[in-house]
């Protein structure tokens, strides 16, 4: 197989376009792949307005437990998961609970006094520390060995054009936060290219076809597959642009906005166009720290798919006695379990590039929420469900815990990259150490 020292050089010798790199970047019979230690990726997924507890948490502790309704599509996967209950977010300060439990989530630090008034008398700002995806990226990014090409990537879905504590959980530092991108084809923009327009995608597919050629007799049939894969992902991206520009109409076309519209009934179809680019990030080795954020805290999504004409955050109110609302969120947080199993399941049949097992076997996905009870606004008990064997845990448990800082498990999730910090965020919620998980 071709050995090379460095990229540029690969383009160099074979006379590839740049655009092509992307594609390459995986592949182990090329020497590009990043080999020396065991791959490990992290999905934070969050969902917002909390959970229908009874239909949510089992009722087992331990290896023998059953999965209430919720968490049922995650049931092929039941001996690969860990549902922790009892994990709490103690930190107090400026906000109310959406607030605090958006901008707290995965920092672990107070909100700095703002101007973003809420439903308590304090108005709060932007979260004072750095979310622990990104302390890890940063911990990867430091070692050429785990370096990739973006570090992080923050996927969104229908998440509000406006930037306030409600909408953003993931922070590059104090008062720093990132906001995810929603737009499918602005992430596959950045993922495989700046194209301006539908005629740069497809001269740059036309050129990919060439280099591509030119490659497949260099690598393994396992590489070459992953290449076919990549390409051919690619190519239905293209396809479905071309679709949607439509036919000729007899008169100069607009320039309108790339891409569907970002309208609420159509949530399902940018789930799953935001799944796929994420899976094919993570196939190419673009980024092994991902977040994927479902609307916002307070999200006022009307799954109309499901036949619910209300909105998420005016059901969540309702009290545990209105039957009808609580089977309305029962469906909510059932579509958004099937979402992430999809995700899941596609990890879970994929053989991990360039080493063994499946792609799930190298990657823990977390879903998670701001609050674990809409009615009560709780910032107790909030949902952590965990799905792989990116971090090293041991899975397949049902953990009843007692009113564990959030903060020690997040502390955890650093340690299961061997990142041993001894706190994270409010040092006052990690006296007690890093939660045991192993």
């Amino acid at each position: 197989m071709y050995q090379v020292t460095s990229r540029r050089e690969f383009l160099r010798h074979l006379g590839l376009a740049a655009t092509t790199l992307p594609f390459l970047g995986n592949l182990a019979s090329l020497g590009f792949a990043n080999t020396t230690s065991r791959k490990q990726r992290l999905v934070i997924v969050f969902s917002p307005n909390g959970i229908v507890p009874k239909n949510f948490w089992p009722e087992e502790e331990g290896e023998q437990f059953t999965l209430k309704r919720i968490l049922e599509p995650f049931a092929p996967y039941q001996d690969r998961m860990l549902v922790l209950n009892g994990i709490c977010d103690k930190i107090k300060g400026d906000g109310d609970s959406h607030m605090r439990g958006m901008g707290c989530l995965l920092t672990g630090s107070e909100l700095y006094p703002g101007n973003i008034q809420g439903g308590s008398h304090t108005p709060a700002g932007w979260a004072s520390g750095l979310s622990i995806d990104q302390e890890i990226k940063n911990v990867l990014q430091q070692n050429p060995a785990t370096r990739t090409r973006f570090g992080s990537l923050e996927f969104g879905v229908m998440v509000p054009e406006r930037a306030d504590t409600w909408t953003r959980m993931v922070y590059a530092g104090p008062n720093k936060p990132i906001t995810p991108i929603d737009d499918p084809y602005q992430m596959f923009a950045k993922m495989y290219g700046e194209m301006k327009d539908r005629e740069n995608l497809a001269s740059i597919l036309d050129v990919l076809q060439e280099d591509l050629n030119k490659v497949r007799s260099l690598v393994s049939t396992e590489d070459r597959q992953l290449l076919e894969e990549q390409t051919t992902f690619v190519r239905e991206m293209e396809r479905e642009l071309q679709q949607n520009q439509g036919p000729g109409i007899g008169h100069a076309i607009p320039q309108l906005e790339l891409g569907i519209r970002e309208e609420n009934d159509n949530m399902p179809k940018i789930s799953q166009m935001n799944i796929d680019l994420m899976f094919n990030s993570f196939q190419a080795d673009f980024t092994r720290i991902a977040t994927l954020q479902y609307t916002n805290s307070v999200g006022q999504a009307k799954m109309r798919w499901l036949g619910i004409e209300d909105n998420h955050h005016t059901l969540s109110h309702e009290p545990d006695s209105a039957e009808e609302a609580q089977e309305k969120l029962t469906q909510i947080n059932t579509w958004y379990a099937e979402q992430i199993a999809s995700l899941v399941k596609r990890l879970a049949e994929t053989p991990e590039p360039g080493s063994s097992g499946t792609m799930l076997d190298h990657t823990t996905v977390i879903w998670t929420n701001e609050l674990g009870k809409g009615n009560s606004h709780t910032l107790n008990d909030i949902p952590f469900v965990m799905i792989g064997g990116g971090l090293g845990f041991k899975m397949g448990r049902s953990l009843k815990l007692k009113n564990v800082a959030h903060n020690r498990l997040l502390m955890a999730l650093a340690h299961g990259y061997g990142h041993h910090i001894e706190r994270f965020g409010n040092p006052d919620f990690c006296g007690e150490g890093v939660l045991a998980l192993g």
